[in-house]
């Protein structure tokens, strides 16, 4: 073991290897259907006999810069194979991520079992990309699969790039940066992406957005340019890419990881659920980090391989009771549950009242609140989850001082600690000017001080054959918050988070193609007939 492995090992808390002996043959070639030849890696712990197999399927470096953590897991008692998808890292083909996944994978198992090392035991691990690699394959791997453990992502990619429907504008921009740069050497990766902020920050101006890429990267991003021309979740472009269909169908074992902050919590969520309600007992681990944090992705490598030995090698040691473990902010701890959200959690209205009050009784009768919201000086995202690769831009509470496009709903100070677990939700009464438009939400809480602690949030895109009038139902993003006693919970409404989401035109014309832009005149309803809210599970 080198030194760099023994000490990620060591951060990462990992239980001692039972092996040393760890041989690997490097660029095995797996063909696929059509005649492409992915490449892979094998590592074989020597002398422990037959062991099961692990397998890591990735658009990344693991095979090529990321190889230790692949020793560490094959040191612990697994046959490790990783594989690179078509068009990274030497295999053939060209990138085209999400949609490819599950027929690749699918022939990455016909390989498999082919070799004579392979004892038909198979697990899978692998966090962002690498986990939903695993959700592609999972529901059709059969019984060899016999725990995999998905951190960092839902197993649905269109709700990854177009959360709410709008898309995912300055993540992907800085993703098929960081993929386009990431086999270059360190110096050449670190100015395109760490210090690519302001191309990115111009490329997301860009109208249309086609050549985003360019601007971006310097060169045409295929896959870039096929998400935007598919802007719609029932376009059947993006059947290959869904898989949470089938997740109800997995029944290896599953540990799902991730943080309150994690750009992919929404969807991990969603599949955590899923496997509850098909009668599956999933863990769950949630903690308060963001996508790309060392701490996040050190508790992800642990959990999965404890995971990995439980189900695999029949090792329980360390793997804990309780089977969802999530960290409740506000309170500043960690809690064991026996499911997310917990059976006590009952939802609970907080109204929006013309007087920018927020509060628990219905709204007497007022005129709406209204603001306008303008694409070509689009409302700021100052916070939220956070950011893999950023673009150049401001940030902060202050941002939004002075602007008249966003609309602020305050409570007064609790009396007494309100404790928030599970996911909650905006019910707002709406009418636009535009039938295309959208609506963000976000919820905070506000100290005495006037410190300002950022809960949850969501944007939703509407498209209409006629202006928007009616109810706005927003999903928002899973939470376990305390607000104690004296804080107040402020509910904002925007038409906007910009470049966290691209801007909405206004025209219903795609991001692939859209030249104008339209304001929009929004108007938010409070009165007994129509009274808007923010619901909250409350413990």
């Amino acid at each position: 073991m080198s030194i760099a492995a023994r000490l990620l090992a060591n951060r990462a808390k990992l239980t001692p290897a039972e092996t040393a002996n760890v041989t690997v043959d490097k660029d095995l070639p797996v063909p696929m259907p059509d005649g492409v030849v992915l490449l892979a890696d094998h590592y074989a712990p020597q002398g422990l006999g037959d062991r099961p197999t692990v397998l890591i399927r990735s658009v990344y470096t693991d095979r090529t810069k990321g190889a230790m953590v692949s020793r560490l897991v094959a040191e612990r008692g697994f046959h490790v194979v990783v594989v690179s998808g078509r068009g990274t890292c030497g295999s053939g083909g060209t990138l085209t991520p999400f949609v490819s996944e599950r027929d690749d994978g699918l022939a990455v198992l016909e390989w498999l079992r082919r070799q004579p090392w392979f004892t038909g035991e198979l697990g899978m691990v692998g966090q962002s990309y690498n986990g939903y690699t695993q959700w592609a394959i999972a529901a059709g791997a059969g019984p060899e699969l016999r725990a995999m453990s998905t951190s960092l992502i839902g197993s649905n990619a269109y709700d990854l790039i177009y959360p709410g429907g709008a898309l995912a504008l300055e993540l992907f921009l800085g993703w098929i940066s960081m993929v386009a740069h990431q086999e270059k050497p360190l110096p050449v990766y670190l100015s395109a992406v760490a210090l690519g902020g302001r191309r990115r920050a111009r490329a997301a101006r860009a109208l249309p957005l086609t050549e985003a890429d360019t601007i971006a990267v310097g060169a045409v991003a295929p896959h870039w340019r096929d998400w935007l021309t598919h802007p719609d979740a029932d376009d059947p472009w993006w059947s290959p890419g869904d898989h949470s269909q089938a997740v109800a169908k997995v029944t290896a074992p599953n540990h799902l990881v991730s943080g309150w902050d994690d750009i992919a919590l929404p969807g991990l969520v969603r599949d955590y659920q899923a496997l509850r309600e098909a009668g599956r007992e999933p863990y769950l681990t949630i903690g308060p980090w963001r996508h790309w944090d060392a701490e996040l992705s050190m508790t992800a490598l642990r959990e999965s391989l404890t995971w990995l030995r439980a189900h695999l090698l029949h090792d329980r040691n360390g793997l804990r009771t309780a089977p969802v473990r999530i960290y409740v902010r506000g309170a500043e701890e960690w809690r064991d549950l026996p499911a997310y959200p917990p059976a006590a959690v009952r939802p609970q209205r907080f109204y929006l009242h013309g007087n920018g009050c927020l509060g628990g009784d219905l709204p007497a009768g007022s005129a709406p609140d209204r603001y306008r919201y303008d694409p070509a000086d689009p409302t700021p995202a100052v916070a939220g989850m956070s950011r893999m690769i950023g673009i150049s831009r401001k940030t902060g509470e202050s941002v939004l001082a002075g602007r008249d496009d966003v609309l602020t709903y305050t409570s007064e100070p609790l009396p007494a600690d309100l404790e928030v677990i599970g996911v909650p939700a905006a019910e707002l009464h709406v009418t636009s000017s535009l039938a295309h438009t959208d609506f963000y939400v976000r919820v905070s809480d506000v100290a005495p001080s006037g410190t300002i602690t950022h809960v949850c949030d969501a944007l939703r895109r509407f498209a209409a054959d006629r202006p928007v009038d009616g109810m706005a139902e927003i999903e928002l993003a899973p939470v376990a918050h305390r607000f104690k006693r004296g804080h107040r919970i402020r509910v904002q409404v925007a038409s906007g988070a910009y470049p966290r989401w691209d801007r909405n035109p206004g025209t219903g014309e795609p991001p692939a193609t859209v030249s104008a832009m339209r304001a929009a005149d929004q108007q938010i309803h409070h009165d007994p007939s129509r009274p808007s809210a923010i619901v909250l599970p409350v413990t």
